[in-house]
């Protein structure tokens, strides 16, 4: 299926109805608090198996994954998934390789945090995303905010950093 830019792919509280297998494009995931705030907590990219956390159980999705470009994703039935889960031995090993992959993209945007400067750490994120969001700019694709959240500053900051 192909989504378009601002098309949702889950919303968060959705059952595990399916998994998605993301085959160009990019989403980002939100999560709307209890107390209003909405939070951009990930980007999802080509390769990705999502929800990460209904590879091997369901559960409902913790965010909602809204398509940054347009995206080409793969579809499956968590019946299906969860059949060839049980039946096929080889099924757990791509599993594990798939949230060992996720884990080590965790551990990458935590070093990316961690660097000292707000500077350094926006040009990090670009040089990310520069991989997979073919030319387009991070200011398109992302607002202040956003990224201000993945950087760990906030809005003023980032816009600071951009004009300069």
């Amino acid at each position: 299926m192909i989504l378009h830019k601002g098309e949702i792919l889950f919303r968060q509280g959705d059952g595990c109805d399916a998994l998605y297998h993301i085959k160009s494009g990019l989403f980002k995931v939100t999560r709307l608090h209890e107390n209003g705030n909405i939070v951009l907590f990930n980007i999802l990219y080509p390769g990705e198996m999502v929800p990460h956390h209904s590879l091997i159980s369901p559960k409902e999705t913790h965010g909602t994954a809204t398509a940054l470009m347009s995206s080409e994703v793969e579809r499956i039935p968590a019946p299906e998934w969860y059949r060839q889960l049980r039946e096929e031995p080889g099924k757990a090993m791509e599993v594990a390789l798939l949230l060992q992959e996720k884990v080590r993209f965790m551990q990458t945007r935590l070093d990316h945090l961690t660097v000292g400067a707000p500077a350094e750490r926006l040009e990090l994120l670009i040089g990310w995303l520069r991989d997979y969001s073919h030319g387009v700019p991070l200011t398109e694709l992302l607002t202040q905010e956003e990224i201000g959240q993945l950087i760990g500053v906030r809005r003023e900051t980032v816009n600071r950093l951009l004009r300069g």
